[in-house]
């Protein structure tokens, strides 16, 4: 089983950036999905990005063209860039992945809060 670990976010003015990285505990190179979702107070847990084995990206219309998913297999780390923060991105930000072998395999991390002040 993948444990994923969360980092990098924090409180950020509106305009402003940040980076995420999600560790995974073993390599991730056989991992088929890596992805980033979201979670606002009194909301359901939204996808933010995703990016494949083979390196295709895929966002939902509120975050593209700001945010931007990576994965480096070397380092067993996958990170979310976030460009043009506004407050409606504040939330628990999930690192997941999605692997498959004879049957799917999803693991979640503990998340980290992304704040965006106005």
């Amino acid at each position: 089983q993948v444990q994923l670990v969360e980092s990098g976010g924090g409180l950020v003015q509106a305009g402003g950036s940040l980076r995420l990285s999600c560790a995974a505990s073993g390599s991730i190179f056989s991992i088929n999905v890596m992805g980033w979702y979201r979670q606002a107070p009194g909301k359901q847990r939204e996808l933010v990005a995703t990016i494949s084995s083979g390196g295709s990206t895929n966002y939902p219309d509120s975050v593209k063209g700001r945010f931007t998913i990576s994965r480096d297999n070397a380092k067993n780390t996958a990170y979310l860039q976030m460009n043009s923060l506004k407050p409606e991105d504040t939330a628990v930000y999930y690192c997941n992945s999605q692997k498959y072998s004879g049957s799917w395999s999803i693991n979640w991390g503990q998340g980290t809060q992304v704040t965006v002040s106005s």
